[in-house]
């Protein structure tokens, strides 16, 4: 039985990701696709509903992302967001022109909650808008359904055509009862039953792999992050002994976490697989020795590990599968899954390694967003401590290490990075923090321990708070903790004598610090 789809198309959103994902929160699948996807392909694919996203233009510039008039006349429902209301508007006859005052935030909107979209919504909700355009004419056919002080056409639909125009933001959390509205439309509107769970899709997957496979032999670079695991116990869970995982511990990896992930996945660990673990610290401190520019740092680490990885692939000769925990939002940064630009190159998207001797490539969670691969890394046993753990960038310590690094370096963040993580996990903040680490920058200045002048290095550390990771605002860590990390790294961790708390929003920012 084929799967119950909706489809997003992205004229340019910043929040495309964020809508397929609260569609999937209704358990139902979603996929994101650019609006220059030609119509019958999108419609080959027999989705039961249709979002248009927002975007940056003005829908009645020449040159604006547009869509054809057909897709309103296709029977499936169609809901507009933002941009995707007034192209919706706009190429339905309607009329959609400059606003004389701009919307920006949280707006209290009047909603009409007869409408089927807006049922069990409050009728007076705080809304999240962004647009300097608004609809100025509804299309024919079309009657109102939500208005604001200066917005008289907040929401508009027809209900016969099964066409919905919201000119606010429902995906982002701080638009009240916007999950109802998505669910309304997903779920009442389009008809989902809403069967898409991480139980079934780990059961398909594993169904599926086996079926592929056969009795092929599979290889695998086992990082000990939450996508690289998850795969490698999915493809365990199918193939047992034929799975070969290679973990490549490059001396940049937080505390501890090349034994943890030995601990997890080795010998002595709970699943069938073949485990090989390189010990290559030393190996990648020579190759980093005296680099100072971040860059240079993150495309050394790139090559060393492919070579070393190459290295290993020799001894076992070649193999029929290669597998990668590539997850959606690589899929869609890379610029093959929507509009948006291109944010990121990922090694595991849109072409194969030419280092190992292979056949064909799996990605058991090229489907899959960050909390659904954590959702089936539950489904399959495998430790919270693993599941839950912080995103951690490819070249690991390299780029929270300001400046050149060395084993000392490597040692004095690792100390500090784990007292905080110890200490925001004492404080029950650890899964309301998105993301949290300590960096060491490449300042030192001059302190007092005891009796003694010290001239030693600043840590800074860093909490945010995201939704989507491409946005962050530093999280308000009590001040009591902060001074409990405070305390502890400069009486625990030698070489230390200050620490910074980054407040940065992202941007200007970055998340990470290199």
């Amino acid at each position: 039985m084929e799967k119950e789809l909706v489809i997003v198309i992205d004229f340019g959103g910043q929040y495309n990701q964020l809508v397929a994902r609260r569609v999937r929160e209704c358990n139902v699948y979603c996929e994101i696709y650019s609006y220059k996807t030609d119509l019958a392909k999108i419609m080959e694919r027999k989705p039961r509903g249709i979002i248009l996203t927002g975007g940056p233009s003005s829908c009645y510039e020449e040159g604006a992302a547009t869509c054809s008039p057909e897709l309103f006349g296709l029977g499936v429902p169609v809901l507009g967001l933002c941009y995707g209301a007034q192209l919706m508007t706009h190429v339905l006859g309607g009329k959609v022109a400059r606003a004389d005052v701009r919307e920006y935030g949280k707006t209290e909107v009047n909603i009409d909650t007869e409408s089927r979209l807006f049922q069990n919504v409050k009728p007076h909700a705080i809304c999240w808008m962004s647009h300097f355009d608004y609809i100025a004419k509804t299309a024919e056919g079309f009657r109102v359904t939500a208005s604001t002080a200066d917005c008289p056409v907040a929401a508009a639909e027809c209900e016969e055509r099964k066409l919905y125009a919201i000119q606010f933001h429902p995906e982002v959390m701080h638009t009240e009862d916007g999950s109802k509205m998505l669910f309304n439309f997903v779920r009442n509107i389009c008809g989902c039953s809403g069967d898409w769970r991480m139980d079934s899709f780990v059961e398909e997957s594993i169904r599926a792999i086996r079926e592929k496979v056969g009795q092929g032999k599979v290889l695998c670079a086992l990082s000990g992050g939450v996508d690289s695991s998850v795969a490698a116990v999915l493809l365990s869970k199918a193939v047992g002994g034929q799975l070969t995982c290679v973990f490549v511990d490059h001396g940049l990896l937080r505390k501890d976490e090349g034994d943890q992930v030995e601990a997890v996945f080795g010998p002595k660990g709970n699943y069938e697989l073949n485990f090989v673990r390189i010990n290559a610290q030393e190996r990648f401190y020579g190759k980093l020795a005296g680099v100072t520019e971040p860059e240079e740092k993150r495309k050394i680490i790139g090559e060393e590990f492919i070579r070393v990885f190459e290295e290993e692939a020799k001894k076992i000769g070649a193999v029929d599968f290669l597998v990668q925990g590539t997850i959606y939002p690589d899929v869609v940064e890379s610029g093959l899954g929507g509009e948006s630009a291109v944010i990121k190159s990922h090694h595991n998207v849109g072409g194969l390694p030419d280092y190992v001797d292979f056949r064909e490539i799996i990605e058991p969670l090229r489907n899959l967003f960050k909390d659904e691969v954590r959702k089936v890394g539950l489904e399959l046993g495998i430790p919270e401590h693993l599941v839950f753990r912080q995103p951690f960038p490819g070249p690991g310590l390299g780029v929270r290490i300001l400046g050149e690094v060395t084993a000392k370096k490597v040692k004095i963040v690792q100390d500090a990075d784990a007292i905080f993580r110890e200490e925001i996990a004492r404080a029950g903040l650890d899964r309301e923090l998105n993301q949290y680490f300590a960096a060491l920058t490449n300042m030192r200045s001059v302190g007092v321990m005891g009796d003694e002048r010290t001239y030693d290095y600043a840590i800074a550390l860093r909490a945010v708070n995201t939704v989507d990771f491409m946005t962050a605002e530093a999280a308000e860590i009590p001040w009591e903790v902060l001074k409990r990390v405070m305390s502890r790294v400069i009486n625990e961790v030698k070489g230390v004598n200050r620490l910074l708390y980054d407040i940065s929003s992202k941007p200007p920012g970055t998340i990470e610090f290199e």
